[in-house]
């Protein structure tokens, strides 16, 4: 018997309805916020809507306009907005206990345990699971410790377009100047060679195999200019980098060069993870066996902070306090990892974001067709990237913030990425429903077509 609800019942609508966007509670509300919070928030500029409440993979905003959520908080909620089985589970705990540290609580051992069955290749039955602070970046800051304690060397090597997170360590492997400027030095031993994109030749076996000789001299070659890497960090499908998919062979051949020089593999899964790209780790899409994943963003099931890293047991060397945080034992977010793992599981929802990715996929084709700014159209599963360049061929951010533009303004929420800002990407929850992703790719799509030709006049 499957658990919880049916996806059809988490949601406000099948379709949006919105009114003035944004409306008075929402304009009262982000000045508010203007003049009181940081500067360096973010999402509001672009989508300015004030949110008040979300079920399933609608949104409703203090004027009660209602969206689709094309966005799930940048992969969040990959089993819906307020998944009642999610909430149940995670209320119950909070009621009981919330706080452990690192004491065993059921809602720990058996989120472990059920990590360790999913886990890919490998992994699977042979790996261990530290929990750290609540975040992606502090999963990859502990994996950096962990293969630096491994190998005994200081080097890291990761990929140009890659995001790792923006704390001292994780920031070193995140690509992204933006995020750098005025914050260094950081990691002087932090190295960044080519990931094959989509200009780089992504389906040409030449292009990965220049990727890989660039990875190979960092290791092997006498002048290769840095210290030998103790791991290599790679998104298996790179998401703040434009939802770049690599060549089949680029992985393996990342594994295989870490073998031949004693170095570690981490894999970075914290937007991929949990049943994004319609298997429970892009890993497994290709085959390959890392030696550990971070993991975070849908790991709390629903929306609540968690960060872990899963890694094969032969590395489990380091003694107590090897890698701390105070918030390592949120015991209602590992019920809530937990229930969202069980619901992706009795609802089939694997198989779910494999045919409804690829149904946003062929829609996205069909408008390339006609459509020449839209030159490419990738992913995985439910991890959908829309590229577009202007009449000369160069990245177009301004289009695809005038396609975000349109979408919010007719009820559907979706965000940007790329090196240049000129990849639409598409991250719905797992829940959305075949109606839901018709009625929100008609809007896309309308959008598509009216910002390009608006553009060309």
């Amino acid at each position: 018997m499957a658990v919880g609800p049916s996806i059809d019942e988490l949601h406000f609508a099948t379709e949006p309805s919105v009114d003035e966007v944004p409306g008075p509670n929402s304009r009262t509300l982000l000045k508010r916020q203007r003049e009181i919070d940081s500067n360096a928030v973010a999402y509001p500029r672009r989508v300015p809507v004030a949110l008040e409440e979300a079920r399933g993979a609608t949104i409703r905003d203090v004027d009660g306009n209602t969206f689709l959520d094309f966005f799930a908080g940048i992969g969040v909620l990959n089993v819906g907005h307020s998944n009642p089985y999610v909430l149940e589970g995670t209320q119950e705990q909070l009621e009981s206990i919330a706080h452990t540290i690192d004491f065993p609580t059921e809602a720990r051992v058996d989120l472990i345990e059920k990590l360790r069955t999913i886990a890919p290749g490998g992994l699977a039955g042979s790996s261990n699971v530290v929990f750290g602070g609540p975040s992606g970046s502090d999963a990859i800051e502990g994996s950096i410790k962990l293969a630096k304690h491994n190998t005994g060397r200081h080097g890291i090597l990761g990929f140009e377009g890659a995001y790792h997170g923006t704390t001292a360590g994780a920031l070193s492997l995140t690509a992204g100047k933006k995020y750098k400027e005025g914050y260094g030095p950081l990691l002087a031993d932090a190295v960044h060679v080519p990931y094959p994109t989509r200009n780089a030749g992504a389906g040409d076996r030449n292009a990965c195999e220049r990727c890989l000789d660039a990875v190979k001299r960092k290791f092997e070659a006498p002048y290769g200019g840095h210290e030998t890497p103790a791991g290599i960090w790679v998104e298996p499908i790179q998401g703040e980098g434009g939802v770049v998919v690599p060549p089949e062979g680029f992985l393996q051949g990342l594994r295989d060069i870490a073998d031949d020089n004693d170095a570690m593999l981490i894999v970075d899964e914290i937007q991929t993870g949990l049943g994004r790209t319609g298997e429970w780790f892009a890993t497994d899409h290709f085959d390959v066996t890392p030696d550990a994943i971070t993991m975070a963003k849908a790991l709390g099931g629903t929306g609540l902070p968690i960060g872990a890293m899963l890694y094969h047991e032969d590395f489990d060397t380091w003694g107590p306090g090897g890698h701390v945080g105070t918030f390592r034992g949120n015991a209602p977010a590992m019920v809530g990892g937990l229930r969202a793992i069980e619901y992706i599981e009795s609802h089939d929802l694997l198989s779910h974001a494999t045919t409804l990715g690829q149904y946003l996929r062929d829609r996205l084709d069909e408008v390339a067709e006609t459509t020449p700014e839209l030159v490419d159209v990738r992913g995985k599963g439910l991890f959908v990237g829309a590229e577009f360049v202007d009449a000369d061929g160069d990245p177009d951010a301004d289009l695809v913030e005038a396609i975000q533009t349109r979408c919010y303004e007719n009820g559907l929420l979706v965000w940007n990425a790329g090196r240049h800002g000129n990849v639409l990407r598409l991250i719905p929850p797992l829940v959305l429903t075949r109606e839901q992703a018709e009625v929100g790719m008609d809007i896309l799509c309308n959008a598509i077509r009216a910002s390009a030709t608006e553009g060309t006049n």
